[in-house]
C-alpha cells in the first residue's frame, strides 16, 4: 500500500481524525486520565504502564521490561527509579543469576495499582455512561487497533518516522 495514502474523497475524514487524535492525546495528558476521586491524577503515565506490565507479566529485568514496553533500557531505568524509592517496586536478584537484578511489583505497588485502575475504570464509566456495550466493545477494539498499528510503526521506523538502524519502515 502506498505510503500516501489521501485522496480527494477521504482528505477530510483523516484530518479530522488526526485532529481528534492530538486532541485526545492533549487531554488525556492533561487528564493523566486519572480517574475520579482521591486518586485522580495520583499515578503519571509511566508508572502506571510499568506497574501494568509488571503485574500482568510478573518479575522481570529492565531489559525485558523495556523491550516489552518498546523503551529503551536506560528510560526504565530513570523511570523505575522513583517507584522504587516509593516502594512500589521491588529490586530482588534474578533466581538463577545472583549478580543480575529484578524487578518486582511490591505489595504496597499492586494496593496503589488496584486502587488506581478502579479510579481509572470508574471516569471511563462516567465518560461512557451514554454509550451501550456494543459501543465501548467497537471503541475498544478500534483503539487497541489503532495502538497495535503505532506500536508497529514504532518498531519499524525510528523517532518522526525516518527508517530505523536497520534500514526498515
Amino acid at each position: 500500500m502506498s505510503m500516501d495514502m489521501t485522496t480527494a474523497g477521504d482528505t477530510g475524514l483523516l484530518e479530522l481524525m488526526q485532529h481528534q487524535v492530538a486532541l485526545f492525546a492533549r487531554r488525556a495528558e492533561q487528564t493523566r486520565l486519572g480517574g475520579t476521586g482521591q486518586h485522580r491524577n495520583s499515578m503519571d503515565r509511566a508508572a502506571y504502564l510499568l506497574l501494568n506490565r509488571l503485574d500482568h507479566e510478573g518479575p522481570m529485568g529492565v531489559k525485558a521490561l523495556a523491550a516489552g514496553m518498546g523503551i529503551d533500557s536506560s528510560t526504565v531505568t530513570r523511570q523505575v527509579a522513583p517507584l522504587v524509592d516509593s516502594g512500589l517496586v521491588k529490586r530482588t536478584s534474578h533466581p538463577d543469576d545472583g549478580r543480575a537484578v529484578v524487578l518486582e511489583l511490591s505489595p504496597r505497588g499492586h494496593a496503589r495499582l488496584t486502587q488506581v485502575r478502579a479510579s481509572r475504570r470508574t471516569l471511563m464509566a462516567e465518560l461512557t455512561e451514554d454509550w451501550d456495550e456494543s459501543e465501548r466493545e467497537q471503541f475498544c477494539t478500534l483503539l487497541t487497533r489503532f495502538n497495535t498499528a503505532l506500536s508497529s510503526r514504532q518498531h519499524t521506523t525510528g523517532p518522526g518516522g525516518t527508517p530505523d538502524a536497520n534500514g526498515e519502515g
